[in-house]
């Protein structure tokens, strides 16, 4: 009687009646549990964009200079022409006013017109994006497949010789600045040095009066130097971070598990180890992908590259205050975002985040 009154029928396809339900409002729970999470995450990434908003406004009228007078390049200028010129770029308005106008603008993504370009901002920044992406993005492929892939040898081999020499030079590598690295690339591979002749431009991004596959080889060649620049010192940090992750999941039972069973080391490294060590890699990945977007100021402006950075550098020399506070927003936005995504996706590598 017991044994009738508690037993429900089981659909051989299906299985008990009840799992059903239970695995839906688990999944239920699961993603109104991520939707709450993903909420948070995107709330704090828009406080931080008004922080970056306000904040920049303010710290970049500290610079000292008139971007009036610094646009006139010295020549004399009567009062009445420097009060139209202010009059012009609404520097004669009070200050709580300006700020109210800029926040007003660039809420309706409006980043105000250049001092110096009388052009709008976006339209800048949309120019110079392209150039960055190039040099930046191909650099970014780059060292995080050598730091990834340098990274899980080093930890699969801690102790060896290659993981000693692989951890001092990334370590090395990683503390020279990179604009001496990028001098020093430029006088021995562009000047030359006694018998190693100049191989390689000094700046810019293509010599001109080029087309087609020509074209394409110029600017190959004049993106070398800061390519390997920006590999090198930051290669290191992505070796760092993948190696120590990996070496805390080494002396997991799952592993042992794994070899017991007798599967190759190689197997063992590349099916078990490395996704389960993914989660700080992934974030200093997304890390990355936002500095991308954002450019390398100090790599541009060595070898006078046409991107964010440099222009960032040209606008603080006048200041042009519209656009060097458009190219701020940018870049902090750019990393904001990243960091919100590298958030987002947490949840999906490991459900226990989030929970």
């Amino acid at each position: 009687m017991a044994t009738d009154a508690t037993s429900a029928p089981v659909d051989p396809a299906v299985g008990p009646a009840s799992a059903g339900p239970a695995n839906r409002g688990q999944r239920a729970g699961t993603w109104s549990t991520y939707v709450r999470y993903g909420a948070g995450k995107l709330g704090g990434a828009v406080v931080s964009l008004l922080a970056v908003l306000v904040t920049g406004f303010f710290l970049f009228r500290l610079i000292p200079g008139d971007p009036v007078k610094t646009m006139t390049g010295g020549r004399p200028i009567s009062a009445g022409q420097l009060a139209t010129y202010r009059r012009e770029f609404g520097l004669d308005l009070p200050l709580w006013q300006q700020f109210t106008d800029y926040c007003g603008k660039a809420l309706t993504g409006d980043l105000g017109t250049s001092y110096q370009f009388r052009a709008p901002v976006i339209d800048k920044i949309t120019e110079a994006l392209p150039n960055t992406l190039l040099l930046t993005g191909t650099a970014f492929l780059l060292y995080t497949a050598l730091g990834m892939f340098l990274g899980t040898r080093s930890a699969w081999r801690h102790g060896g010789l290659s993981d000693r020499l692989n951890t001092g030079l990334a370590l090395t590598l990683y503390s020279v600045p990179s604009f001496w690295l990028g001098l020093l690339l430029i006088i021995v591979f562009s000047v030359g040095v006694g018998p190693i002749p100049g191989l390689f431009p000094t700046g810019g991004m293509e010599s001109g009066g080029k087309e087609g596959l020509a074209y394409v080889l110029d600017v190959a060649h004049h993106l070398v130097l800061p390519v390997v620049t920006l590999v090198a010192v930051e290669y290191g940090q992505t070796l760092l971070v993948t190696r120590s992750a990996l070496l805390d999941e080494m002396g997991s039972d799952y592993l042992t598990t794994a070899r017991a069973k007798g599967l190759r080391d190689d197997l063992v490294r590349r099916r078990h180890a490395v996704p389960n060590a993914l989660l700080p890699t992934v974030t200093l990945v997304f890390v990355n992908l936002g500095r991308t977007v954002a450019g390398v100021i100090l790599v541009e402006t060595v070898f006078s590259w046409p991107g964010l950075g440099g222009l960032f550098y040209q606008a603080l020399s006048v200041p042009d205050l519209p656009l060097v506070q458009g190219l701020f927003l940018f870049f902090a936005a750019a990393v904001i975002v990243m960091n919100t995504l590298a958030d987002l996706v947490y949840p999906l590598l490991d459900p226990r985040v989030g929970r």
